[in-house]
């Protein structure tokens, strides 16, 4: 980028870091004076798909913490984060009018709304520069094999011209800040309010910290044996709530698991965390390629579930309180932490979909508002291979919660630690045949 800016406005949003972050990085690089500003949208607090709230506790304290994080390594190169609370479009109009800058920069995004705000700010502001650029991927639009619009219709198709993983997603130089700019200032910010605890800590620095810590430990050389256990701090790499969050960028991670391979050596292990990020590309382009149709009943195969919507049965599956041991462990986790396992969250998806049989965009919902590293692609893209109605080449997968349960908590240690053995019956009613509310 050429291009030089006397004043510009840098749009953090699920980028929450200053290193190896393309978008900053080209906004520094262009602009001699910038201001750096988050938006939280007030009403996701209160509201959002299906009458729930889109932003619960756990990611919100997450989400605090990042922006503390992010606000105190601004402040030491003498710069502010402005943080507004509000509706994102009319906040960000409001900030450049107030500051007259020449250009807008940001990361690029895959979801609907986020899309929508962007293009509806460009329109605003014809007279401006926008540029987005994408941050959270290891691959560009230009490195998709046959290009967006031909996205393959399955992960598996998607992968194989990528093979091999190790020689295709190497070890790269990361980009650094620089902080040759003059600080823009913006009197009216909102007090960034205290984060709360969360399972997780929040935040580039803490993020930085876990991934050393992680790849110092023998546990990426038998990441592929113990990711799909119910428990345990370990078992699995816990960067996803980075990733999502903008604290660490995929290339960060691919970094240290190569350090990790030259030290001790690749094996299968190592090749399935290169294997997790790739899936998470996959559905930012496939959310990016689809839009609306990733969020629809039908979904992207235009495939109509038989499920509907039963109150008292969401309801149930939601407070942990389904006839299933194992499924109300997995939710009671969820609800008291913000985190559950991969193989926990596909055991519950089954469950309320195929035993259930509620309709399927509700759990993603209710996932969204619940977990700490709900990223929207990845979220609503797997639900919909649950439901098969998405990029699952067999229609959706039924797990059979009794072979689940003997296979990953033999001995009850789970469902016991998470208070999983109290059941409760599917549509009881009382003696007028009329459906009991569940409490």
């Amino acid at each position: 980028m050429t291009k030089r800016y006397a004043r510009s406005l840098y749009w953090f949003t699920h980028d929450l870091r200053l290193n190896d972050n393309p978008a900053l990085t080209a906004a520094q690089d262009s602009s001699a004076a910038i201001t750096f500003c988050y938006v939280l949208d007030k009403a996701s607090l209160t509201r959002g798909r299906y009458g729930m709230p889109a932003l619960g506790q756990h990611r919100l304290s997450f989400i605090l913490q990042s922006l503390h994080d992010l606000q105190r390594q601004l402040q030491a190169q003498g710069h502010t984060l402005t943080v507004r609370v509000g509706e994102p479009l009319d906040e960000m109009a409001q900030l450049i009018s107030t500051l007259q800058v020449d250009a807008v920069f940001g990361a690029l995004q895959a979801g609907v709304y986020e899309r929508r705000r962007w293009q509806q700010l460009q329109q605003r502001f014809r007279f401006l520069d926008f540029h987005q650029l994408p941050n959270s991927t290891l691959l560009s639009e230009d490195d998709l094999p046959g290009g967006l619009q031909q996205l393959a219709a399955t992960f598996s198709q998607f992968r194989k011209p990528l093979e091999p993983l190790a020689e295709r997603f190497t070890k790269q130089a990361l980009a650094a800040p620089n902080w040759q700019h003059r600080a823009l200032s913006v009197n009216a910010s909102a007090d960034l309010p205290e984060a709360g605890e969360s399972w997780l800590a929040g935040g580039e620095t803490a993020a930085l910290q876990h991934l050393q810590r992680y790849f110092s430990s023998a546990a990426p050389g038998r990441y592929k044996e113990t990711r799909n256990a119910l428990d345990g701090f370990d078992q699995s790499t816990k960067l996803s709530a980075y990733l999502a969050h903008g604290n660490l960028s995929p290339q960060q991670v691919i970094n240290a698991l190569r350090d990790y391979e030259q030290q001790h050596g690749e094996n299968e292990s190592t090749y399935w965390i290169a294997f997790e990020l790739l899936w998470r590309d996959y559905f930012f382009w496939y959310l990016l390629r689809y839009q609306e149709q990733v969020f629809a009943f039908t979904g992207v195969a235009g495939r109509k579930p038989q499920t509907t919507f039963y109150p008292t049965r969401f309801k149930q599956w939601c407070a942990g309180q389904t006839p299933y041991p194992l499924v109300n462990a997995c939710m009671h986790q969820l609800n008291q932490t913000g985190y559950l396992s991969n193989r926990g969250r596909q055991i519950v998806a089954s469950c309320l979909v195929n035993e259930m049989a509620v309709d399927w965009r509700y759990g993603a919902a209710y996932f969204e508002q619940q977990l700490l590293d709900y990223d929207i692609g990845s979220n609503w893209g797997n639900w919909q291979y649950i439901a098969g109605v998405g990029a699952d080449p067999r229609g959706g997968r039924h797990f059979n919660i009794d072979k689940q349960t003997a296979q990953f908590d033999p001995d009850g240690h789970y469902i016991e630690r998470w208070k999983g053995q109290q059941t409760r019956q599917l549509d009881v009613n009382d003696a007028a045949d009329w459906p009991i509310t569940a409490n």
